[in-house]
């Protein structure tokens, strides 16, 4: 991808599932800060809040279904941060020169990965502003960067990666925050081992989390999870659950 560099070819390969059985979200859409619409569930008394960032596929029933396992005890914003222009799934991968050129213009333009952490950056302002005492961050494939890179801004409290793109060592060197990093066995294990020998430094090495999924595809928790797949569910479960974990355990402090 031009604009971002990407080593990871399964990104840019695996679509997303459409699931057989449409999920019943249990949140609602409204706007939110600067955003015209953003699904919102949760609880918003509890002092605790989780912004998402989803990937490049926007809102899909999978996505909005781990959103809503996050929700249990805290509130969960998911911005719509393309403003209802995601990528076309019809369009991917893109294997034409108008498609490819037209992806690159996506990736530069509407999911520029510098924009987007400004906003992640400025919605945990507003956030905090709105009572949250706490303000995590959870992002898949080209949404894990996103809130990677803003764990080095000092606004957000804890970052969540799951099965991320163009995972690159630099983006931890000025982090600020814990992370738990969770890729699947499609991300480069090199970098992966990188990334977490230099996090391993930080005065908060303690409550940082990781953990490889071997047996799962790039995709796995987010728009190209199949939950028809009983593995796939499984592994699934289990990083939404590994994520609350650490969620907790950052607070608990």
């Amino acid at each position: 991808m031009a604009g971002t560099p990407n080593s990871n070819t399964a990104c840019c390969t695996i679509p997303p599932v459409v699931p057989k059985e449409q999920y019943k979200e249990k949140g609602e859409y409204k706007p939110y800060g600067a955003y015209k619409k953003a699904y919102i569930v949760g609880k918003p008394d509890t002092g605790k809040a989780i912004i998402g960032v989803y990937d490049i596929f926007g809102y899909w029933p999978q996505t909005l279904q781990g959103a809503d396992i996050l929700a249990l005890d805290a509130l969960v914003i998911y911005p719509d941060f393309f403003d209802g222009k995601p990528w076309d799934t019809d369009r991917f991968p893109p294997e034409t020169d108008e498609d490819k050129k037209g992806f690159d213009e996506f990736i530069q333009g509407i999911a520029n990965v510098g924009e987007r952490v400004k906003n992640v950056g400025e919605l945990a302002d507003q956030l905090k502003a709105d009572g949250a005492k706490f303000v995590g961050t959870i992002g898949f494939c080209w949404g894990a960067k996103v809130v990677t890179i803003a764990a080095s801004s000092g606004k957000t409290d804890a970052a969540v990666s799951i099965h991320p793109a163009f995972l690159d060592v630099e983006d931890v060197e000025n982090l600020k925050a814990p992370l738990g990093l969770f890729p699947s066995k499609d991300e480069p294990l090199d970098e992966y081992e990188k990334v977490v020998k230099s996090i391993s430094t930080k005065p908060f090495a303690s409550k940082n989390a990781f953990k490889v999924y071997p047996n799962m595809h790039h995709g796995w928790a987010a728009a190209r999870a199949d939950l028809e797949n009983p593995e796939n569910k499984k592994e699934y479960e289990d990083v939404y659950g590994t994520a609350v974990t650490f969620f907790k355990g950052v607070i608990a402090g």
